[in-house]
């Protein structure tokens, strides 16, 4: 084994939350990838697969090795930033492409009433993104926010053709803020959960108490009824 590949090898093995070598993870990989014949063609598929195919809830949140793992997230379709990188982390690992799981804090200047409730705040720890390597370098992907939902609160969605980073723009489509990024953490082969785990049980503290409540799709469909009119 080469320096590089052993450079790698951390980002190509399956971890607890990263669980690339599931069954289901890599059914999901390959069925999402058909057809494509690069690894930048795979990965582009892999990211619009998440992105789309799995919904963004903030209330599906189980802060837990598993509960923060790919394959919990893909058997209930939903995710948040966090476990939704994971996912692409996941399937891009299954499919051989070497992928890290990289966080920022940032201040979402768009959310339910309900979200800014359940955190106290609109600045958002441990925002998740992937980063893939293709073609020789890293490029970050952020599948958080699916196309429907970017359509209702007129966000501009995340494109994704492997080559450019794919992170969130400052403004909306009516000149609003949307997504300002204060300070990077870095990327990992696995999800630091205990971390996690101990900066949401101090910045999130009513967390807990609302996290379980809440149709997240309903509340995004009443609060932006009248956007864009």
């Amino acid at each position: 084994m080469n320096a590089a590949a052993e450079d790698l090898a951390p980002f190509l093995a399956p971890t607890p939350c990263i669980d690339s070598a599931h069954a289901a993870i890599v059914a999901f990989a390959r069925e999402a990838t058909a057809g494509a014949h690069t690894p930048r063609d795979v990965a582009i598929r892999l990211y619009y697969a998440v992105r789309d195919g799995i919904r963004y809830d903030p209330y599906a949140i189980e802060l837990s090795v598993d509960g923060l793992g790919a394959r919990r997230t893909l058997e209930r379709g939903r995710g948040f930033c966090i476990t939704k990188a994971a996912l692409l982390a996941a399937a891009a690992r299954a499919l051989g492409i070497p992928a890290r799981v990289g966080y920022a804090d940032v201040k979402n200047h768009l959310s339910t009433a309900r979200m800014r409730e359940m955190m106290g705040t609109d600045e958002f720890y441990w925002h998740g993104y992937t980063s893939l390597r293709l073609e020789g370098r890293w490029v970050k992907a952020t599948p958080a926010f699916n196309i429907e939902l970017c359509e209702k609160f007129r966000i501009r969605p995340l494109e994704f053709d492997g080559t450019d980073d794919s992170i969130y723009h400052p403004y909306d489509l009516d000149g609003r803020q949307h997504m300002e990024y204060l300070r990077y953490r870095g990327e990992y082969a696995d999800v630091p959960v205990a971390a996690i785990v101990e900066d949401f049980a101090r910045h999130y503290p009513r967390m807990t108490a609302l996290i379980t409540e809440g149709d997240f799709d309903r509340e995004v469909a009443r609060e932006t009824a009248g956007y864009g009119s």
